[in-house]
């Protein structure tokens, strides 16, 4: 029994064995078969055209503006040479060459805040001419604040010569006092605001030695009745320009060649006078600026008045260049000047202009004679060095013999030939 039990298990034995070897067998079938599958997939894939996936990197170049910083110097040494035909004793000695002033200039940036200053030396006066602090507030808008030029007429001169335009004796061009401004300048047009609570030396109060040394002619005084054009204001009836608005606007047009500037500007304020009397000013302008080729014309007109409470004002004194002069109370202007540029290649001469120069004044109180200049001249650039060579015909004109209130009898014909050389570093 026993030997039978062994061999029976034996069998047994056998027999699981035969089946195990079966099933390996059946495996190792089917992974050949799957590695053929991926083999002949891999070499399917492998035929087929390869798409290659393509990433583009854009590179952005930011282009940051960069504000330049620094300070700038310059200056100028100017003298002049002068016939004066009214002067016997200047038509005499045939002329004076006299030195007419050394100026020095600073202006500058630090970012968005900008500067600019301007002191003159004068034979007889030393002055600032201008001196502000401002900030760009974008590429359109600026404010400044100090001494800084009145926007109202045609900016920056309405004039070509070296004696400005009539205008610039009764404190209408190139005028400068201490306040704040705000331009906005667009592609046509431009737009001033600015308000001055008084002139460059302070006022009627201002902490000055003399108060006729001054760039630009301003208010100092009431001119009574009987006074010489030429005195200081009577005791109790000096005065001082005070709170002052000025607005100014232009708009320029293209028309084929030509460009057009027209505008106009108001100007309105008060008048502190040392007896306690008010007194105010109004001034209006209009004008046009025409650009063709090489020709430039600039015209305009204005309209001032100065009122005192219970007076009949005729006249009113004004103070620049280290004397009193007076003016009219009210009047009209006008301005008419025609310039033409012609550049050359004249050894270091680069730059011609010839013009003329013509002023009005009229409409005056008390039957003041009219005021006139007109100015021939040309001016010639080369390098730093520019020259005027001027020749004046006036009546009733400061610089020229004359005096804005004149006589109220006609005076003779004033004539002057003006040479000024002006060198800037």
């Amino acid at each position: 029994m026993t030997r039978y039990t062994l061999a029976a298990s034996c069998i047994a034995l056998a027999l699981t064995a035969n089946v195990n070897a079966t099933t390996i067998d059946e495996e190792l079938a089917a992974l050949k078969t799957r590695i053929e599958q991926l083999e002949a997939q891999q070499k399917k894939e492998a035929e087929k055209p390869q798409e290659v996936e393509i990433v583009e990197v854009e590179v952005v170049n930011e282009v940051v503006e960069k504000k330049e910083n620094g300070v700038k110097f310059g200056g100028a040494v100017r003298v002049n040479y002068s016939y004066e035909d009214f002067n016997d004793d200047n038509a005499d000695r045939g002329g004076d060459f006299d030195f007419d002033l050394f100026r020095i200039d600073v202006s500058g940036s630090y970012g968005d805040l900008i500067y600019s200053a301007q002191y003159r030396w004068f034979e007889y006066m030393n002055v600032i001419q201008h001196a502000w602090i401002g900030y760009n507030f974008t590429e359109e808008q600026q404010g400044k604040i100090g001494v800084t030029q009145v926007p109202f007429g045609i900016l920056t001169y309405a004039s070509n010569n070296y004696f400005f335009s009539s205008n610039f004796y009764l404190g209408l061009e190139d005028d400068y006092d201490m306040g704040l401004n705000y331009t906005y300048k667009g592609d046509k047009n431009r737009f001033d605001l600015a308000f001055y609570k008084n002139d460059e030396q302070g006022g009627l109060d201002g902490y000055v030695s003399d108060r006729t040394d001054r760039y630009a002619y301003d208010v100092v005084g009431i001119r009574l009745d009987g006074e010489d054009a030429y005195a200081a204001p009577s005791d109790g009836y000096a005065a001082g320009e005070l709170n002052t608005f000025n607005a100014r606007y232009t708009h320029n047009f293209t028309f084929n060649n030509v460009d057009l500037e027209l505008g106009a500007s108001l100007q309105a304020g008060q008048l502190e006078i040392e007896n306690g009397t008010d007194g105010d000013n109004v001034a209006a302008a209009i004008h046009g600026v025409v650009n063709y080729d090489r020709w430039n014309v600039k015209l305009q007109m204005t309209d001032y008045k100065y009122d005192v409470d219970g007076m009949d004002v005729d006249r009113v004194v004004v103070a620049a260049y280290h004397f009193y002069d007076s003016i009219p109370a009210e009047a009209t202007t006008y301005i008419a000047n025609l310039a033409y540029s012609l550049p050359v290649n004249i050894g270091p001469i680069s730059n011609l202009t010839f013009y003329n120069d013509y002023s009005l004044v009229t409409d005056k109180p008390a039957a003041m004679e009219d005021t006139f200049m007109n100015v021939t001249g040309m001016a010639v650039t080369a390098g730093g060095l520019y020259t005027y060579f001027d020749f004046v015909v006036a009546e009733n004109q400061p610089f020229i013999g004359g005096t804005m209130v004149g006589s109220l009898q006609r005076q003779s014909l004033k004539y002057q030939h003006h040479s000024t050389v002006s060198y800037s570093a």
